[in-house]
């Protein structure tokens, strides 16, 4: 048995949840989130909650239980709070800009890169940290990891970018004889 799927979801105050057909939809003011079941999970509303229950007894049917909540519980948590995801840019020279819908970064290539800004993301720059925040978790930990791998750090002096959380094991130089 699922210990996730068995959870019920609470509906904070502001948020709607209804269900249409196969799909799931989230609403808080104008922001809406969709979560499509295929069908293959059970819905429940009542009492400002939402359980899932399991469509028959196979080893499958318990991972979308589990699988399904999951999503379920993080699109009404990005809607009611959001995500955040921060980097650290380390390295002389290496910088970031927000000019307008594009992150222009110099991470001591002979170009800048510049990273367009996807709807539903918001991007900011506060000296060396970029902050990338959003309602859909897929989508900000997608965008932090396709800034990350513009220059990845290295484990010699850590110039690069890193997630502010991630601790880089360094190795050690070459010794003199």
């Amino acid at each position: 048995m699922s210990r996730i799927g068995k959870k019920p979801i609470a509906i904070p105050s502001g948020i709607e949840v209804s269900v249409n057909g196969t799909v799931i939809d989230v609403k808080k003011g104008n922001k809406t989130s969709s979560v499509e079941t295929h069908g293959r999970v059970g819905i429940e509303i009542a009492d400002n909650s939402v359980n899932l229950e399991r469509v028959g007894d196979s080893k499958e049917s318990s991972a979308f239980w589990g699988t399904y909540r999951a999503l379920l519980n993080n699109a009404i948590e990005g809607l009611n709070k959001g995500f955040q995801k921060s980097l650290e840019i380390n390295g002389v020279g290496y910088r970031a800009a927000v000019k307008g819908k594009v992150l222009e970064l110099q991470l001591g290539y002979s170009h800048p890169i510049n990273f367009e800004i996807e709807e539903g993301l918001e991007i900011s720059v506060e000296k060396n940290i970029v902050h990338v925040k959003g309602a859909d978790k897929q989508q900000v930990g997608q965008a932090a990891a396709i800034i990350r791998g513009f220059r990845k750090p290295e484990p010699y002096k850590g110039k690069g970018v890193k997630y502010t959380d991630e601790t880089i094991v360094r190795k050690a130089g070459k010794t003199a004889k």
